[in-house]
């Protein structure tokens, strides 16, 4: 079996020799021109990925501290959390965290957060920002982003998204969306390797950010905003991390980002169709957690008869040769989850459903 094509973990997730291989490249002066144009390498990569004619910023930190930037860099007053799941929940408890004013809507993490909820929120009172998760990993829903920032805007409100497990494998539009901040972790659609995070702000964003009082000093994006023109950062960065980034970016766009979407796309279907063979198969209340209007392309947690553990189908897979994820959260024992996403492809998709099944099958049958 080949070495790659066996890690359906929703995130990290695998990642290609070749861009293994360009970390072992030399370390370099961040403050000079060898660097600058490393750095505009990846900028021309990421750019089409976040569809964006703006700056992409580079954080040397996992994607949850691009989360506290979004909210540090506020403009000041009360955030409103959109929350449908365990990362929802977090950026809404970063936002508490931060000193925030927060309300939360939503709480049912079986549906994306319906937007006459939102609306009803922000009639009653003006909020500087809304925090969504587009791609919810806990439970493999997915939110509909350009609905929701044209609501959001009616209002004056800015709307901060949370795309970790979005972005590179499901359609993200940051500009023709109007989003204001949109970020994500390079070890989960991108394919590389954990300790990156990027993010794309709007310029009313970055103007309104002037008038946060208490951005702190690592994650000030206005500090990012004014090194990212010079195709630098503002602290010193993850240089073996850029060497990957840019390799990555590159096959990213021979594969073209159009063509990677229909792939998560044709991976996610899949995955949906197994879950409902095997329902069919065995008479058992398996089904996808998430419903069928609301599905991300990247991630797909299945909900369990109450006969069988998460945890015993992911040990059983993974004496099979393949690992993919247990439940997440209050989930975490009813659920497990599939990462189909990265540089993965339906042909190695196929042998760990596979894997899986045979799995359950084996458990069904004590």
């Amino acid at each position: 079996m080949s070495d790659f094509g066996t890690f359906f973990l929703p995130g990290p997730t695998e990642v290609r020799r070749d861009v293994l291989e360009a970390m072992l490249a030399p370390m370099l002066p961040h403050r000079g021109a060898v660097f600058e144009a490393l750095f505009a390498r990846i900028q021309d990569g990421l750019r089409p990925i976040f569809r964006t004619t703006r700056p992409v910023y580079v954080s040397s930190s996992s994607a949850t501290g691009l989360m506290e930037a979004a909210i540090r860099c506020a403009a000041p007053g009360p955030i409103l959390s959109m929350v449908n799941g365990a990362f929802s929940e977090r950026f809404a408890n970063i936002a508490l965290a931060c000193g925030r004013e927060t309300r939360v809507v939503g709480g049912d993490w079986h549906q994306a957060v319906p937007l006459d909820v939102v609306e009803s929120a922000l009639r009653e009172r003006r909020f500087s920002a809304i925090t969504v998760v587009h791609s919810e990993t806990s439970t493999g829903t997915l939110t509909s982003l350009p609905e929701l920032a044209a609501l959001a805007h009616q209002y004056g409100t800015a709307v901060l998204v949370d795309s970790v497990t979005g972005l590179g494998g499901v359609k993200v539009d940051t500009d023709a969306w109007d989003l204001d901040f949109v970020l994500t972790g390079s070890q989960k659609a991108l394919a590389l390797p954990p300790g990156l995070a990027f993010g794309v702000a709007s310029k009313r964003y970055i103007d309104q950010a002037s008038q946060a009082t208490a951005r702190g000093l690592y994650f000030d994006m206005v500090e990012f905003e004014e090194f990212v023109h010079k195709n630098q950062t503002p602290s010193t960065p993850a240089i073996s991390l850029l060497y990957a980034t840019a390799v990555q970016g590159e096959h990213i766009a021979r594969e073209t980002i159009e063509a990677r979407w229909a792939r998560h796309t044709e991976m996610a279907s899949m995955t949906h169709a197994w879950v409902h063979a095997l329902r069919e198969e065995t008479g058992e209340a398996f089904c996808v957690y998430a419903p069928e209007h609301a599905r991300s392309g990247t991630v797909t947690a299945v909900a369990l008869p109450t006969s069988l553990k998460g945890d015993d189908i992911v040990k059983g897979v993974a004496k099979r040769g393949f690992v993919i994820g247990g439940g997440y959260g209050k989930l975490k024992s009813s659920t497990f989850r599939i990462g189909h996403m990265g540089d993965h492809t339906p042909d190695r998709l196929a042998l760990c459903l596979e894997a899986t099944a045979d799995t359950i099958r084996e458990l069904l049958a004590r």
